[in-house]
């Protein structure tokens, strides 16, 4: 038998020829069943310590009727995926189950993340802000409870876990106007889950101000952000920008400034999720914080009572969102009227 080493993992029979046993005794002492005496015991798990022997506890679970894994599918261009994921970790950990991951990429549609996971027998699957169209989630969820979280699904097979998104909306407008703003522009999401969302709580709250609603094209990334910023630059520059996410934000933070405009001092900007993007003390972005404790905790539990038979009232659970206020809005330097009055006749 080849000696254990960096190139090779230890296995039950490294262990049992370390401790002069049955890899039969060995296998009843890590599973902590009975069957071994204390002394016994302790002369394996020490050996097991020796040899840095560590248990398969994932090949052990999808050896038995259950396999306590809990698929997750995430964009790999969603900055807000990765704390998104960092909280269902710790959810899934409190309730005694293990995540397997699945990453939609550029090149790595959708389909196969959640095919790779339906291989590994996960249980339930969580879906970050999937772009599949509703007709498959629902076929889906025929196999296994599904949850999407951060995108709203309008079916009753499907549960859902999402930010009130348009609240967030009005929260940032809000804050604006209540700085002096009157001309905000939005710089949009597209087709991105939440988009629309955001873009309807921005024109209600710009209206419901009393202002002009003005729209432009977005996206995920910071080179959506970049192309947006040129062409606010292209015209009169509006008094503050909401921004669909802070990684679009922050392309937009940077054309402004690489063009020598200051923020806030000539432009005001928000952006949307609170991720760690934003809370970079070279950003320091003010921006909608959705709750990622709340919404992965919520998201854990409505697969585990699905698996479990728990009965469920409501399909969509919605939580508020709250804004952080940080360095890069403030009141506008000139008026309003001055920057170019953005009120709607009345």
């Amino acid at each position: 038998m080849p000696p254990a080493g960096p190139d090779r993992r230890p296995t039950l029979a490294d262990v049992a020829a370390r401790a002069g046993v049955s890899t039969a005794l060995v296998s009843i002492v890590m599973r902590d069943v009975p069957g071994a005496s204390v002394a016994t015991r302790e002369r394996v798990r020490r050996a097991a310590d020796e040899l840095g022997y560590r248990p398969d506890a994932r090949a052990r679970l999808l050896r038995s009727s259950r396999s306590r894994l809990l698929g997750v599918v995430f964009g790999v261009q969603h900055a807000f995926h990765g704390d998104l994921l960092a909280g269902l970790y710790d959810a899934a950990e409190q309730a005694g189950y293990e995540l397997a991951l699945s990453a939609v990429t550029p090149g790595r549609g959708e389909q196969r993340a959640v095919d790779s996971l339906l291989r590994d027998r996960c249980e339930a699957l969580v879906l970050l802000g999937p772009s599949s169209p509703t007709a498959h989630l629902s076929g889906l969820a025929t196999r296994l409870p599904v949850v999407v979280v951060a995108r709203s699904v309008r079916s009753a097979a499907v549960d859902v876990v999402r930010t009130a998104d348009d609240e967030g909306m009005h929260l940032a407008l809000d804050h604006l106007v209540g700085l002096g703003h009157c001309d905000v522009v939005h710089v949009d999401g597209g087709r991105a889950p939440g988009a629309a969302e955001r873009r309807r709580g921005y024109r209600e709250a710009v209206r419901r101000h009393g202002l002009t609603p003005r729209v432009l094209p977005g996206g995920l990334t910071e080179d959506d952000g970049a192309a947006a910023a040129r062409t606010l630059l292209a015209g009169p520059l509006p008094g503050a920008v909401t921004v669909f996410n802070d990684r679009c934000a922050l392309g937009l933070l940077d054309v402004l400034r690489r063009a020598g405009r200051t923020v806030p001092g000539d432009v005001s900007v928000v952006g949307y999720d609170d991720s760690r993007i934003a809370r970079l003390s070279s950003v320091d972005l003010t921006s909608v914080a959705q709750d990622v404790e709340r919404l992965t905790a919520l998201a854990v539990r409505r697969a585990l009572d699905r698996l479990d038979g728990v009965p469920v009232e409501q399909r969509e659970l919605v939580v508020p969102p709250r804004l952080v206020v940080r360095s890069t809005t403030a009141p506008p330097r000139w008026s309003g009227r001055s920057r170019g009055d953005g009120r709607a006749g009345r």
